[in-house]
């Protein structure tokens, strides 16, 4: 798979794009990209996940904590860990969704 660049990728105009850039046994990338004010309401993942904003200024809800994350942001969610967020201007991130390799 060639490399991936997230200057690349086009924001929707008043939407959210998502894109699984690499999936293989032990991890999946999906990149995301929201317009200002778009979110994703609270939800759990099953694995432990990375979020890491690429461009743009999210509100990330962890756990009933917000954390503002700008361009170069990183926060690790537990599995199950309940978590929302919120767009405050155009943003991508890279979402990596850890497997467990303990079969």
């Amino acid at each position: 798979m060639p490399p991936f660049d997230s200057k690349t990728v086009e924001i929707p105009a008043d939407g959210i794009l998502s894109q699984t850039v690499h999936s293989d046994d032990h991890s999946k990338v999906v990149v995301f990209a929201f317009d200002t004010g778009q979110e994703l309401s609270e939800h759990r993942a099953a694995s432990a996940a990375t979020v890491v904003v690429t461009r743009g200024r999210l509100e990330f809800f962890l756990a009933g904590e917000e954390f503002p994350l700008d361009a170069g942001g990183f926060v690790h969610m537990p599995a199950g860990a309940p978590h929302a967020l919120r767009a405050k201007e155009p943003t991508v991130m890279l979402l990596t969704l850890l497997r467990d390799d303990r079969g």
